[in-house]
C-alpha cells in the first residue's frame, strides 16, 4: 500500500503587513528586506485568532477536497511550535472542532520541518494499515513570538496554516522516500527565549540550511531510484530565497520548477510547504504524476524531505 495526499487545503488571516507597514515602526526598509529575503509581505492573525483557529479553517478545506468525513479520520497529527497553550495539544483542539470523534490526536514539534515530520510519520500509520486517514495539519501564529527589538529576525515571519488528508493512493503514487534528521548542538542557533521570543544566529543557520536542504533533496531522489532529470518540480519550505535558489541549483532545475510563495507570506514555518503546494496545484504548475519534492529545515535543528509521485 502507498500512502499519498488525498486532499490538501490552506488558511491565511486576512490581516496583510507589508514591508513598508514594517518600515514605520522599525530601523529597516523594503528594499533592505526583499533583496536579502524575498519577502514582501505576511498575513498575521487577528487577537482573538488562536493557532488552532487557523488550522481548523484549513483542515476543513483539506477534508472536503479529500472527500471524507471528519468521523473517517483515525489520527490528526498537528505541526506546531507555537500552541495556544501547553496543553491540550491543538491537535486536540481541531478534533473537538471537526467532531473527528474517532481519531487520535497530538502535536509534533519540529519547527519548519514540521509538515515533513507529521507527513512521514502519517505515511506510517497508513500503510502499516493502522489508520486509513490521517490528518496532518502543519500551522503557526508566530506573531505572537516575534521580538519587535530584533530587526533581523521580525521581518521574516508570518501566520497561516496548511492541511493534508493522508491515506491510500493507487501503485506508483504517492510517497516514493523520505528523509529525516535532527542535529541537537545547533538547537542554540534558533531557539525560543525564556521571554517568548524568537532567538536566531541568522548565520550558523543560513550556512546549516544552504547545505541541508540540497543534500536532503539529492537523497531522497537517489532512495527512490531516481535521478534530478526526474524531478517535476521542488517545493521548499519558504524561509529565504537565497536558501530556497540554492536547493534549487542543486537539483539543476530551472527556476520556474520551483515553488516561490514566500514574497506572499514569509516564513510561516510548519505551514509553508502546504500553503505552497496548494497554491502551486491552484496556478496548474502541479499536475497529475508530477514528481515533487518537498524539504524544509528548522529549529532543532532539524530537516526533512520527501520525494512524491503527485495523484491519487
Amino acid at each position: 500500500m502507498n500512502a499519498g495526499i488525498l486532499g490538501i487545503g490552506k488558511y491565511v488571516p486576512e490581516k496583510v503587513v507589508t514591508n513598508f507597514d514594517l518600515e514605520k515602526i522599525m530601523d529597516t526598509s523594503d528594499e533592505w528586506i526583499r533583496t536579502r529575503t524575498g519577502i514582501e509581505e505576511r498575513h498575521f492573525a487577528a487577537d482573538d485568532q488562536e493557532t488552532s483557529d487557523l488550522a481548523v479553517a484549513a483542515a476543513k478545506e483539506a477534508i472536503k477536497k479529500a472527500g471524507i468525513t471528519p468521523e473517517e479520520i483515525g489520527l490528526i497529527l498537528v505541526a506546531t511550535v507555537t500552541q495556544d497553550q501547553t496543553f491540550p495539544s491543538v491537535a486536540c483542539m481541531v478534533q473537538e472542532q471537526l467532531g473527528a470523534v474517532n481519531a487520535a490526536a497530538m502535536d509534533q514539534a519540529a519547527a519548519c520541518a514540521g509538515f515533513i515530520y507529521s507527513l512521514v510519520t502519517a505515511k506510517h500509520f497508513v500503510e502499516a494499515n493502522t489508520y486509513k486517514y490521517v490528518l496532518v495539519v502543519g500551522v503557526e501564529k508566530l506573531s505572537k513570538v516575534i521580538d519587535w527589538n530584533d530587526r533581523n529576525t521580525a521581518v521574516l515571519f508570518g501566520d497561516g496554516a496548511s492541511a493534508a488528508v493522508v491515506g491510500p493512493v493507487s501503485n506508483g503514487r504517492g510517497i516514493l522516500s523520505f528523509e529525516l534528521g535532527a542535529d541537537g548542538t545547533g538547537g542554540k542557533n534558533l531557539y525560543l527565549t525564556k521571554q517568548d521570543t524568537i532567538a536566531m544566529n541568522g548565520r550558523e543557520v543560513f550556512k546549516f540550511a544552504v547545505r541541508q536542504m540540497g543534500e536532503s533533496a539529492v537523497n531522497v531522489i537517489d532512495k527512490a531510484g531516481l535521478t534530478k532529470e526526474d524531478v517535476d518540480f521542488l517545493v521548499p519550505h519558504q524561509a529565504n530565497i537565497r536558501i530556497m535558489e540554492s536547493a534549487r541549483e542543486r537539483l539543476e532545475l530551472p527556476p520556474e520548477k520551483m515553488s516561490k510563495t514566500i514574497h506572499k507570506y514569509g516564513n510561516t514555518s510548519a505551514a509553508s510547504i502546504g500553503i505552497s503546494l496548494v497554491d502551486e496545484l491552484e496556478a496548474g504548475k502541479i499536475k497529475e504524476d508530477d514528481l515533487l519534492v518537498l524539504v524544509g529545515f528548522g529549529g532543532g535543528l532539524t530537516w526533512g524531505a520527501v520525494a512524491m509521485r503527485w495523484g491519487k
